[in-house]
């Protein structure tokens, strides 16, 4: 018969307390394991609640998990609410950097919210965002000009298939809502006017005032609108989600430029898209007058287009057309540039779809205001 020696249980934790004056030593030992039962630290902050200083000493300590952690960072944090000092001696390596990043993540939120009730440093923080965005905005300006002289003198990565989808899909994504909403346009620019003309019997200038108006303004404004809502807001979404993806990162690694390879498709698709679709809104908008006159006013289709006609000249259509030349090359810029310079993130790409909308929108109408002028300082 064998003799079978007991094995052996492992040692378990323990702590230790000694009290001297204003002093307390706390010593740590033993096994620190969640499967083995280990002391709490609200037994030992009443012993030490009459001190000013307290120690806590590893000495023989074998194993340790997180509960020693959790002893720890309960004894740090009695100690902060207490305002007692809590000098923690002989950590292992690996423990000390733990509670150090427990404690750069446990102070950075207060930090925050100290800042954050700061005037000055919201202040700042916006004037350092305005200025870096700006920064941005004109370093991917200087990039596409520079992209744009490689497309015209042959040397850019550019692939012909790329612009026409774009072409396309502008096409596809704004041409129905652009002709729906400029139809209504018309509607209603001859509805409220023809209440207030028919009084004076000169229902006829419902037709130059619909075609002026059309034309020079509501049309290209309209279409350009839409187009910002649609086809910039799809520019910012797949770009944002390239460069989430990091596929412009490896665009960039195959020494591939991005600008010639993914905006210059986008920019000379909507560039050229924009006049067809404000002349496409031109003929809807007019279409809605000519119902509103035949309806309300009985004012033939032929007297309506011959008045039209008499009224409206080619610097009137031309004004227009030149204006959503430049709406699109505004609309190009803002929903590629949102989408280049988004955040890596989920939230990051939504953010950037809402604002290539609402930037794209911005500029339009800004650039609206200048051509205003410039044309009336032109008599154009």
């Amino acid at each position: 018969m064998k003799n079978i020696s007991p094995s052996t249980s492992p040692l378990p934790a323990t702590v230790t307390l000694k009290k001297q004056d204003q002093e307390c030593v706390i010593t740590l030992s033993g096994n620190w394991s969640l499967e083995l039962p280990v002391p709490c630290w609200d037994k030992m902050k009443e012993q030490c609640q009459d001190t000013h200083t307290v120690h806590v000493v590893m000495e023989q300590l074998e194993t340790w998990d997180t509960s020693l952690l959790l002893f720890l960072r309960h004894a740090k944090k009695w100690a902060i609410t207490n305002k007692k000092i809590l000098e923690i001696k002989a950590l292992p390596t690996n423990l000390q950097q733990i509670l150090q990043h427990q404690d750069r993540m446990i102070s950075a939120p207060a930090r925050s919210q100290q800042n954050n009730i700061s005037f000055l440093f919201f202040l700042g923080a916006k004037v350092i965002e305005v200025v870096k965005h700006a920064t941005e905005a004109v370093r991917f300006v200087g990039n596409c000009t520079l992209g744009f002289f490689r497309f015209i003198t042959g040397k850019a990565t550019f692939r012909p298939i790329d612009f026409f989808v774009e072409m396309q899909h502008c096409w596809e994504n704004s041409a129905v809502i652009v002709g729906f909403i400029s139809f209504l346009v018309g509607v209603i620019l001859a509805f409220q006017s023809a209440i207030q003309l028919r009084q004076y019997g000169a229902s006829i200038l419902v037709a130059d005032l619909v075609g002026l108006s059309v034309v020079r303004e509501m049309g290209p404004m309209m279409a350009a609108i839409i187009v910002a809502g649609s086809t910039g807001a799809g520019f910012a979404a797949q770009l944002g989600n390239m460069n989430m993806d990091e596929e412009i990162d490896a665009l960039e690694t195959l020494g591939l430029s991005t600008i010639d390879f993914l905006v210059l498709p986008r920019f000379l698709a909507v560039t050229v898209m924009m006049p067809l679709l404000a002349l496409w809104a031109n003929v809807l908008g007019i279409l809605g007058g000519l119902f509103i006159s035949g309806t309300m006013l009985s004012i033939s289709g032929s007297a309506y287009l011959t008045e039209m006609q008499s009224r409206l000249h080619f610097h009137d259509l031309a004004s227009g057309i030149i204006k959503s030349f430049f709406f699109g090359i505004l609309i190009a810029f803002a929903g590629c540039f949102r989408g280049i310079y988004c955040e890596r993130t989920t939230a990051g790409v939504g953010k950037a779809t809402s604002s290539a909308v609402v930037t794209g929108i911005m500029l339009i109408v800004m650039a609206d205001a200048i051509f205003a002028v410039i044309y009336n300082a032109l008599k154009f």
